[in-house]
């Protein structure tokens, strides 16, 4: 008689404790929400950063033709800074980094070196500039000139927001929670690359004359 009623009063503890373990188990994943889609949320919000980007690099792209142009109307005789920056572009706008492939090291830096050339080609073409005074008086090269000093300054906005997103992104996924949340999750959820410094990287190209 002893035996059945320390048994019947084991049973009971144990219908406890197995309810009280699935309560915490519920009260974990509730309280853990936020943190479950944490991962996915900057990761989106780093792809979207990326695309601004790379829209912000391809409105430079779009300028320079035109740039050309109307500089060489008035430098025919500067056509190896003319050809360098037409090749730059060229280069540039042949290396594709998306959303898909920014966790890439090698593709990253590849796109990052093609764009950085590009700069130093641009820059080279505008110091050339400054023996042509009537062509820095032209109204479409003044009109070319300040739409490429604001792209310049977007590409920089663009760039810092970028930076911003996946030093966030990059976080979560390398610490915990996070890490534990995207092993098992998000196993897509790569750690992205992101711009590394260059010279005068933290303010766009001087394009004033």
């Amino acid at each position: 008689m002893t035996t059945l009623t320390a048994g019947a009063q084991r049973q009971p503890s144990a219908a406890r404790l197995l309810g009280l373990f699935s309560i915490v188990l519920v009260a974990i994943g509730l309280s853990g929400c936020g943190a479950i889609n944490r991962v996915p949320t900057l990761q989106e919000q780093a792809k979207s950063s990326w695309s601004e980007v790379q829209n912000q690099y391809q409105r430079r792209a779009d300028l320079i033709p035109n740039l050309v142009e109307t500089v060489k109307g008035y430098a025919q005789q500067e056509k190896d800074v003319l050809i360098g920056v037409t090749e730059a572009r060229a280069k540039a706008s042949s290396v594709k980094v998306d959303a898909s492939t920014v966790s890439d090291p090698q593709k990253f830096k590849e796109y990052q070196d093609a764009q950085n050339q590009l700069s130093g080609a641009l820059g080279r073409l505008l110091v050339t500039v400054e023996k042509y005074p009537d062509l820095k008086s032209n109204q479409n090269f003044l009109a070319l000139q300040s739409q490429l000093e604001g792209t310049e300054n977007r590409i920089a906005v663009a760039r810092r927001d970028y930076i911003t997103a996946v030093q966030a992104y990059n976080t979560e996924v390398r610490t915990i929670p996070g890490r534990w949340i995207a092993a098992f999750l998000y196993p897509d959820a790569k750690p992205m690359e992101t711009f590394t410094a260059t010279p005068n990287a933290d303010r766009p190209p001087n394009v004033k004359f």
